[in-house]
């Protein structure tokens, strides 16, 4: 079996016309899903169908349907081409018997088909199309019924058509839907104020109070499901069983190295500074065995705190505070001078991770580019600031790489964001131990990053903060959690993007390019058959081998 070729349309004609009106092309955000994932595509900027013809599947992100490049699709379709759309190409709907229906701003989505387990998933753009002339329909709409992924033949290729624009779906959930300008809506039930005059991360959020959360136990309101990442995996399995069909396939890489099978974090966050709390929190992260990632608020500790820390092996990072209330300023200048503050208190010349202050955020992306600008490469600001909010509250557990405003082209930024589940289990004011093993069960559904905030003063002034740190690390353990700090995450998430994979081998070996890695990395290559040597990813039956042939030795092998 050969591996496919599958190029993302990015008709860079259409797409200037768009960003120089100030629209937003987020459809581009698929080639991020694909980055994550580790799957090997290649962009195409031209609606040309001699170019289009090298490929097995093309997915439009953006294609402006003039007539003269809607004939050019056909023809990649006519001539065996898999042409994939999620809620676009609607100038096709005649073509296939089929008729567009309403836009649907927001809703939910079964990708399974009705009466299964599965949990509808909350979508963002949808603009179902209605008829008879499918030959396949899977999942279903809820708010009209109408079928979310159809497929329809032409010539002897196919079109493959998702009723949600699932890339602006993942954007929305894990960045919001508008920058944030203003407070966001309180819990109805009084359990998360967001209307408390502080502008920040989770102002803009895009669940549903009622419809997204549910309770533990002892009564902790929680959001439960990374519909992010499970759009994700529904696009992603789908894209490789059309491939499988059409007799070639899509390898990818595992998020994890070989040796790690669930993934964990634990980050600090400094505030009063008390060195005592260091001490206590020091010696925790010791009985306990756990790497964490310690961000530091200025003035911080005393300076012999600093070598302690990293000699346990602790990650030092940067608690940038724009808080007006604690002498905190939102600004590009005063970013760059605490980081300058950390590096001269700690002696550091490198800091690669920070998380704000009270999760203080504004606007879209420009925080993001402060980070480029200093050398930050991860940041970990989009987590619940409130009690009632915690949970999946942004709709993933993954790293991701924000992407930019139209202002920006919809690039994506060079920053990599860890967001973290709930801080605190066990403060007096917050969630109890009831959210910990539902938290990592969600992790482990979609295998992201179980993130928990704690802060050193409250492990050392509540006992009950400091049982629940030591209850979640050997919980989380004996699930197969292993904790990294945010610094080895952000090194691996890049270092698995730096490897390419180029093609397959004829005993379906992975054919790569790109440097050694600190970790041993697993390739995973989908096939038709299920046997004794193949694992079940995200529905597809699977090969898995950390073995793979560098490409110059592929090359000089013929």
């Amino acid at each position: 079996m050969r591996m496919a070729r599958v190029g993302i349309l990015l008709d860079s004609e259409a797409a200037h016309m768009l960003w120089d009106r100030g629209e937003n092309i987020f459809g581009i955000y698929v080639g991020e899903i694909l980055d994550h994932i580790g799957a090997p595509y290649e962009w195409i900027n031209t609606v040309d169908e001699n170019e289009m013809l090298k490929y097995d599947c093309i997915i439009a992100a953006v294609c402006e349907e003039s007539e003269s490049k809607i004939n050019d699709l056909k023809t990649f379709m006519k001539q065996g081409g898999t042409l994939i759309s999620f809620a676009g190409l609607n100038t096709l709907a005649g073509e296939f018997g089929m008729r567009g229906a309403e836009f649907l701003k927001q809703g939910y989505a079964r990708v399974e088909a009705k009466g299964t387990d599965q949990v509808p998933l909350r979508f963002f753009n949808s603009v179902p199309w209605h008829g008879e002339g499918a030959l396949k329909s899977i999942g279903q709409i809820e708010e009209n019924g109408s079928s979310l992924y159809q497929t329809f033949t032409y010539g002897t290729g196919k079109f493959c058509r998702w009723a949600v624009d699932i890339p602006t779906t993942v954007v929305t959930l894990q960045q919001g839907l508008n920058p944030v300008t203003k407070d966001g809506v309180p819990a109805p039930d009084g359990t998360a104020n967001l209307d408390e005059g502080i502008l920040k991360a989770d102002d803009e959020f895009s669940l549903d109070w009622e419809r997204d959360r549910v309770q533990t136990k002892t009564g902790v309101p929680y959001f439960p499901h990374p519909y992010a990442d499970l759009w994700k995996e529904a696009f992603f399995s789908q894209l490789v069983k059309e491939l499988l069909q059409e007799g070639s396939t899509l390898p990818f890489k595992a998020y994890w190295p070989k040796d790690v099978d669930q993934m964990a974090m634990i980050s600090f966050d400094s505030d009063t500074n008390n060195d005592q709390s260091a001490y206590t929190t020091l010696d925790l992260v010791k009985q306990t065995d756990v790497r964490a990632t310690w961000c530091m608020i200025e003035p911080g500790y005393s300076p012999e705190l600093y070598s302690e820390m990293m000699d346990a092996g602790q990650e030092i990072a940067l608690h940038y505070n724009a808080l007006q209330m604690d002498n905190g300023i939102w600004g590009a200048e005063e970013f760059k001078r605490q980081l300058k503050w950390l590096k001269k208190a700690t002696g550091k010349t490198k800091v690669i991770s920070n998380k704000n202050h009270y999760t203080r955020f504004e606007g879209w992306g420009e925080f993001f580019k402060w980070c480029e600008e200093n050398g930050i490469q991860s940041d970990e600001s989009r987590g619940p600031s409130k009690k009632g909010n915690i949970g999946m509250l942004f709709g993933t557990c993954h790293p991701f790489f924000p992407v930019a405003w139209a202002d920006e082209q919809n690039r994506n930024y060079d920053v990599l964001e860890v967001g973290f589940l709930t801080q605190d289990i066990n403060h007096h004011a917050l969630a109890d131990t009831s959210v910990i093993k539902p938290f990592l069960n969600a992790v482990k559904q979609v295998k992201g990053v179980a993130h928990f905030l704690f802060h050193q003063i409250h492990l050392y002034t509540q006992p009950a903060v400091r049982e629940a740190f030591v209850e979640l690390v050997d919980t989380a353990k004996k699930e197969g959690f292993v904790f990294w700090t945010g610094c080895e995450i952000n090194s691996w998430e890049r270092e698995k993007r730096s490897v390419k994979i180029t093609g397959l081998s004829d005993t379906l070996t992975p054919i790569i390019d790109g440097p050694e890695t600190s970790h041993e990395m697993v390739f995973i290559i989908p096939t038709t058959e299920k046997s004794a040597d193949t694992v079940t990813q995200f529905g597809l039956n699977c090969l898995k081998t950390t073995h793979a042939i560098p490409r110059n030795e592929a090359l000089m092998e013929g």
